[in-house]
């Protein structure tokens, strides 16, 4: 992976982390502003991905993964910033449904790197792992998940940006 693209990971991953801390303070902006917030850094970390896979397929393990995830994220982001009165009651299935790719992304990655001999794949595993678990547990209780919305998501959009800010550091040659 070239280092232009790591940078760009790692970029991705603090903006997610800000995105998260923002969220986690202030709770009520975060329920009236829910679908413009996610949706928008969900835009960019699609994005990203996209322009990764663009660069980097024909030398990245596990490439067509990075794509999925890229077109599954901005689609979702579409839908978030385009109805806010449908997100607001899909919220909690729609984040949960993110989380769940994202997380199973990241575990197939991490068998990649596993594959070509990353010694620290277990670190993605575990980022995906907890994706999912997180995913789970927003299916499982929507209306406490709506009535947490901003830690919910802080937590969520931290972890996210925590995962690709290790493999923007670690990969080297998957996502």
């Amino acid at each position: 992976m070239s280092r232009l693209s790591r940078v760009f990971l790692v970029l991705a991953g603090v903006l997610l982390i800000a995105a998260g801390v923002f969220c986690m303070n202030h709770e009520e902006a975060t329920l009236l502003s829910v679908a413009f917030l996610l949706g928008f850094f969900m835009m960019l970390s699609g994005i990203i991905e996209l322009f990764m896979y663009a660069k980097e397929r024909k030398i990245m393990k596990g490439a067509g993964w990075v794509l999925l995830d890229g077109i599954v994220t901005v689609l979702l982001s579409v839908l978030l910033i385009g109805n806010q009165a449908f997100t607001l009651l899909s919220l909690p299935f729609m984040f949960a449904m993110w989380l769940l790719f994202s997380g199973g992304f990241r575990c197939v990655s991490a068998f990649e790197l596993k594959k070509a001999g990353v010694s620290n794949w277990g670190w993605v595993m575990f980022m995906g792992i907890i994706l999912i678990l997180g995913g789970f547990l927003g299916m499982m209780n929507p209306l406490a998940s709506m009535l947490a919305i901003g830690w919910m998501v802080g937590f969520s959009l931290i972890f996210e940006g925590v995962d690709t800010i290790i493999c923007g550091l670690v990969s080297g040659s998957a996502v």
